[in-house]
């Protein structure tokens, strides 16, 4: 019935049809047989017309979108040149770029952060970022292998669009202020290592210069003779101001290590040559034990020449008693490279070699000052050294002589 209703249109039309062929005389029961066909053709080939399925609506509850930030966080942070971490929510390490790895050394990835960094204060800090979501930042101090101040600030991560639900990440920064300290300690040292040490010099130079303008004013003979000395000291002002000028350089770059090789037999032998005058007017014989070959070192050669030169010079005017000062250099290709100059002087008690490097600390002042010393030659030494991540081993026995050992 439901077809019939469909095609109404189609069977009147096929009624029509059968009623005028009737009238016109055509066989009844062939115009019934006709209209029978027509009907069932009709009823057979319609199809029924699909009704069209209206969708259901379902409410969908939107999901929050979830995505890591920590490719494009990453691939932003490793162009910048200051050391730079990220941390998860529960404080593992999820990165570092290239300065954080040169600076601390490499952190394996999905390690806690105290397994590099142990300071109590960048612990407590970065927990706290961690649960209250706000940024802090501390003042920390590495010791070795150079000393370097850094504010250190731990911030949330922010880059998950609004609306969204991305993992917590959080950056911990490491600004460097290692040269602004420097720069000022050096500043007040220098004032006050400089007025501690020009004062006497310039108390003889004043007294001296009142005493040829008054009493020794037609006195030639004693004006010559303080000359001489005004000379000598105003020598010695210059080797000192030269000296905290060199150190005061030294510190300023004492964490950039040198990467130049540097082969120590003939910076050895230069420097030997360089204080054979010195040598010969102390009636001493520095003697060069040698290997055959290279002994090549990571430093700087400039640097590497005034730390030798001063020990060798130490040694030849300390421990002018002996005669002899003997240089060996060792080198082998288990062991480190190792220097030691040693003098047959009269030794150095133990309780002052502990405080040999410090500046202007001498174990005999009028000794020293009488040989043209300033005091600061051993601290040039230790912060080239330091420079060059090596150590300076000093040995001495009383009666017996003094080494130094440079080991690289």
């Amino acid at each position: 019935m439901a077809r019939i209703r469909r095609e109404i249109f189609v069977l009147v039309v096929a009624l029509a049809i059968a009623f005028i062929a009737v009238t016109a005389g055509m066989n009844g029961w062939g115009v019934l047989g006709l209209l029978v066909i027509m009907i069932l053709a009709v009823m057979c080939s319609s199809q029924p017309r699909a009704r069209p399925r209206v969708p259901l609506s379902v409410p969908e509850m939107e999901q929050p979108a979830t995505r890591s930030l920590l490719p494009e966080v990453s691939a932003t942070l490793s162009a910048l040149d200051i050391p730079v971490m990220v941390i998860s929510s529960d404080a593992s390490v999820l990165f570092q770029n290239r300065a954080a790895e040169k600076a601390f050394g490499e952190v394996a990835i999905g390690a806690h952060i105290s397994a590099r960094l142990r300071s109590p204060g960048i612990l407590d800090m970065v927990r706290e970022t961690i649960v209250t979501n706000a940024p802090n930042q501390i003042e920390h101090s590495e010791r070795l292998p150079s000393e370097r101040v850094y504010i250190v600030r731990s911030s949330p991560v922010e880059l998950a669009p609004e609306g969204s639900i991305g993992e917590r990440l959080f950056m911990l920064s490491f600004r460097d202020i290692s040269e602004v300290r420097r720069i000022d300690r050096m500043r007040s040292d220098f004032v006050a290592n400089a007025s501690h040490e020009l004062r006497t010099p310039l108390a003889s130079l004043r007294g001296f210069i009142e005493t040829i303008q008054g009493p020794a004013k037609n006195d030639f003979k004693a004006q010559e003779r303080f000359l001489g000395i005004m000379f000598d000291q105003t020598t010695r002002m210059s080797r000192l101001v030269d000296d905290l000028l060199s150190l005061s350089r030294l510190e300023l770059k004492s964490h950039i290590a040198p990467d130049e090789k540097v082969d120590l037999v003939p910076l050895l032998g230069h420097v030997r040559d360089a204080l054979l005058p010195l040598a010969k007017d102390v009636g001493v014989e520095i003697l060069l034990h040698l290997p055959e070959g290279k002994a090549e070192v990571l430093g700087d050669r400039d640097e590497l020449v005034q730390v030798f030169e001063n020990l060798m010079e130490n040694a030849c005017k300390y421990g002018q008693e002996g005669k002899t000062v003997e240089v060996f250099l060792k080198s082998g290709p288990a062991g480190p490279v190792e220097v030691t100059v040693v003098d047959q002087g009269p030794g150095i008690p133990a309780e002052h070699v502990p405080r040999l490097t410090e500046r202007f600390y001498r174990v005999n002042i009028e000794d020293s000052r009488s040989k043209k010393g300033t005091g600061l030659g051993l601290a040039i030494v230790k912060h080239i050294l330091t420079r060059h991540r090596a150590r300076l081993i000093v040995k001495s026995e009383v009666g017996k002589g003094t080494s130094f050992t440079v080991r690289f």
